[in-house]
């Protein structure tokens, strides 16, 4: 990774160092580390798209092209193309984040077992882990398990959306801390917390049109 840039980047010079990149590829089209910069960036800037391209172009240029992989596989998974994805993933040594990225992928796929059979094989856990976990065991249907990993996030690491989670969770056992939880979520943002919560009640109202079938 080249410093400089990342300095660039980091201060907020996105565009300028995005340019440096785009030169420096230019120049030597082989070094595959220019890729996974500007392809890092790119991805974190949203241009997902571009991202994808980059990558499936410097397949071709670069030595060793499975080192672009988990790149790859991320802008698959951001593109909504979760089996691509996964074939990319099951190419790459499982360290921490491509277990990561897997859980993820099939989280989105609705394979909830498998999701967390890789999330609970990660070494290292950290918030961003803890809340894939709450995640994947609210899913699951798993209340209590899904609140004890978002109450594992210190507090202020907490989102709207861990506050708007942590609500839901709560709501069978403690409707009052839940709607403290929810008050704290849309305090934090209102738009996601109007978004989610219309989610929520439409889940909410489908399942309980199901138990009056029954």
């Amino acid at each position: 990774m080249d410093k400089k840039i990342a300095q660039l980047y980091d201060n907020g010079k996105v565009n300028e160092a995005i340019h440096l990149l785009v030169q420096k590829i230019d120049q030597k089209p082989q070094n595959i580390e220019n890729y996974l910069q500007l392809s890092t960036y790119l991805l974190e800037q949203g241009s997902v798209d571009q991202a994808q391209q980059l990558l499936e172009q410097a397949q071709h240029l670069v030595k060793k092209p499975q080192e672009l992989n988990y790149n790859l596989a991320v802008s698959y998974y951001m593109q909504g193309d979760f089996d691509k994805a996964l074939a990319l993933l099951d190419q790459i040594p499982n360290d921490d984040l491509t277990l990561y990225q897997k859980a993820l992928t099939y989280l989105k796929l609705g394979q909830s077992q498998k999701a967390l059979a890789y999330a609970l094989t990660i070494k290292k856990i950290d918030e961003k882990v803890q809340e894939l976990l709450g995640d994947i065991w609210l899913s699951l249907g798993e209340n209590d398990q899904a609140q004890q990993s978002y109450l594992a996030i210190p507090v202020d690491k907490r989102t709207a959306k861990i506050y708007f989670l942590l609500g839901v969770s709560t709501m069978e056992k403690d409707r009052n801390k839940a709607e403290a939880y929810f008050a704290k979520a849309k305090a934090m943002d209102e738009k996601y917390y109007k978004r989610a919560m219309d989610q929520y009640a439409s889940i909410m109202k489908m399942l309980n049109d199901k138990e009056k079938k029954k």
